[in-house]
């Protein structure tokens, strides 16, 4: 199967608070807030959420196109994702902009705090999904809509349906600055819908559908439930909830859930069940949790099926290992 993932490119600069956000905010002072925070560390990472995907999805041997609009500044960081078996000729290079920034403090409950620059990001609608398949490529099976400009988010969304091309739906951190039609467009006719367990709440806010309303619209329901894992839900159908792997020491919460998205995607490309599918997902969050940044780790296969084995049981890892054990 081959993935498109649209979506925002960006450096990561993370840091380190040693308290907590909690304790910095007056109940009766909210309305007058004028905080700065004094941080142990900064870590300037490569981010973005299509990036930070895409690079998961490397990593398992997929080969994904990255759909995404970076500036000048890009050349050393495509040098990395290629390296990585990312497809970056998908790419827009904006000859204003610099590559989008996401600026991001965690303290010590894992909490965040973020704010993000767009840069070149708000030139992606400048990428038509036609001009992924070039004379002699395969036809792209897959779209992942992830966060971007949302007028570049409505663009892929309905160039995916003019193409007939499937698609998945990952609005995500964009729900706050998406309107109710747009979110609806954006959700309506997705094979896939990424979400985590306040994004899915937010949704329903913002479309004004319950949930039976949206799994009407949607194939797939994924959402993303942190330490307690991940709940999968079918018009008609009991939900499935799969557990995420337990005991892990985080060390940074950033991309967590993009490794999650690349893990499941891999995984429903080799067209194994549902729950394998978020079983891997988890495993993938689980090694992204464990490092510093949203792509400083690196896919062991071995590894992956040691986890796989451990947690979920030896059926997980025998579907899983032909392909885990290909990495190698």
């Amino acid at each position: 199967m081959r993935i498109a993932v649209t979506g925002s490119i960006a450096t990561d600069h993370l840091m380190a608070f040693p308290g907590r956000f909690v304790d910095q905010l007056l109940p009766d002072q909210l309305e007058h807030v004028s905080l700065s925070f004094l941080v142990d560390s900064l870590e300037v990472r490569r981010g973005g959420v299509a990036a930070n995907i895409a690079y998961g999805l490397g990593g398992l041997g997929l080969a994904p196109v990255l759909a995404g609009a970076v500036g000048p500044d890009f050349h050393e960081y495509e040098v990395w994702l290629k390296e990585h078996g990312v497809d970056t000729s998908g790419v827009y290079v904006s000859d204003t902009c610099q590559t989008a920034r996401f600026m991001c403090m965690t303290d010590q409950d894992a909490n965040q705090i973020a704010s993000f620059y767009a840069g070149a990001m708000a030139e992606a609608a400048e990428i038509d999904l036609r001009g992924l398949t070039g004379p002699g490529d395969p036809p792209v099976d897959l779209v992942l809509v992830s966060p971007n400009d949302p007028a570049a988010m409505l663009r892929h969304t309905r160039q995916c349906r003019g193409l007939g091309i499937p698609f998945a739906a990952d609005p995500s951190q964009q729900l706050a600055r998406l309107d109710g039609d747009e979110v609806r467009e954006l959700v309506t006719g997705a094979r896939w819908l990424f979400t985590n367990a306040y994004e899915s709440a937010l949704l329903r806010e913002r479309t004004g559908w319950d949930a039976e309303e949206i799994l009407e619209r949607v194939g797939i329901w994924v959402t993303t439930l942190g330490a307690e894992g991940v709940r999968i839900e079918r018009k008609g159908e009991p939900a499935l909830t799969v557990p995420a792997v337990p005991d892990i020491r985080p060390e940074d919460p950033t991309g967590v859930g993009d490794a999650f998205r690349a893990g499941f995607l891999a995984a429903v490309s080799w067209y194994l069940p549902l729950e394998t599918a978020a079983q891997l997902g988890c495993a993938m969050a689980a090694l992204v949790l464990q490092a510093v940044g949203s792509q400083d780790y690196e896919v062991d296969g071995e590894r992956l099926l040691a986890t796989l084995a451990t947690v979920y049981g030896t059926e997980s890892a025998r579907l899983l290992g032909p392909a885990l054990r290909a990495l190698a």
